[in-house]
């Protein structure tokens, strides 16, 4: 649709400006000095894949939770309790409340992806009823058998339903948005999200959800990404 003749586009001014073309390091200043109006605009569907990148990250978070409460290691409940309150007030109470509102309803109306915006709604609900059974559970010391199992077989429900609905949005979803709205309205969302989220957070709440994610990696020792890379 419109994004494909824009791309045309930028390939032929692209053709145009040939040996022109200089290093951006050499023209651009970086974007963090860059004040932040100034700054390129997020796209609605890009600051939706971002948002996405938290909740990997929390979901990396579980992971390793999940890990040590198999392997019977330490484990104190603070850092889980913390992790669902940020799914919860991040994602489900912010993300998935823009999904429901100014995404899903595009697609019905369009009759275009029903039964996949169908799933995902009801896997929302699903989720937030498994948010709350960890948060409860978190409350206490996590120190019998029963509560540590208890613990794992939500963590497990969470990973496996948020994996594949995070990447079923990103690879099918949100490229389908382009196909159902202008390149007018589709830049107008965009707006609106920033707007939402100004308001939600009293700032930028991608930020505050990405540093906050961040500490908790850094108390279970899994913030340094080269530690992920396998050994040779």
């Amino acid at each position: 649709m419109w994004q494909k003749d824009r791309r045309g586009f930028l390939v032929q001014c692209a053709a145009a400006s040939g040996a022109l073309i200089m290093p951006a390091t050499l023209i651009t200043p970086a974007l963090a000095t860059v004040p932040k109006a100034q700054r390129p605009e997020v796209s609605p569907t890009e600051d939706l894949m971002r948002e996405h990148g938290v909740l990997n990250r929390v979901l990396l978070v579980y992971d390793e939770c999940l890990r040590r409460l198999t392997e019977k290691e330490l484990i104190g409940p603070k850092v889980i309790a913390d992790s669902a309150e940020l799914i919860r007030t991040f994602i489900e109470q912010y993300h998935e409340k823009i999904e429901e509102e100014h995404i899903f309803p595009r697609f019905r109306k369009a009759g275009k992806l029903v039964e996949l915006v169908d799933t995902l709604q009801k896997q929302h609900e699903a989720g937030r009823r498994v948010t709350a059974r960890i948060h409860q559970i978190a409350q206490g010391p996590l120190e019998s058998d029963s509560d540590r199992q208890q613990m794992r077989q939500e963590l497990q429900a969470f990973i496996k339903m948020y994996r594949p609905h995070e990447a079923r949005e990103d690879t099918v979803l949100f490229p389908a948005l382009h196909d159902i709205v202008t390149r007018k309205e589709f830049d107008a969302m965009g707006d609106q999200f920033e707007e939402i989220e100004r308001k939600t957070f009293h700032g930028e709440g991608f930020e505050k959800a990405r540093d906050k994610v961040a500490e908790i990696e850094k108390s279970l020792g899994i913030y340094d990404l080269a530690e992920f890379t396998p050994k040779e």
